[in-house]
């Protein structure tokens, strides 16, 4: 039984593609989880968690590239 190379490239198309909607997805509910935890004031947390839920992918990437830092930056001082 012989499966030809469509059907083959066809499955790999959907696990790459369901596997990059899974990496989305956690880095988007950990960005959540992060912000909601993190030592920022209540207002700065809703700035955040709007930015996420309205540009996801940026969002969740800036947060973790810059919020993490300037929250964990204003607890120090």
């Amino acid at each position: 039984m012989s499966v030809d190379h469509e059907t083959t490239l066809s499955w790999l198309g959907i696990g790459v593609a369901g596997a990059a909607v899974l990496a989305f997805v956690v880095l988007f509910l950990s960005a959540l989880v992060s912000v909601l935890r993190s030592p920022l004031t209540g207002g700065m947390k809703i700035v955040w968690v709007l930015f996420a839920f309205c540009a996801p992918f940026l969002g969740s990437l800036l947060w973790f590239l810059v919020g993490r830092r300037d929250a964990a930056a204003a607890v120090r001082r």
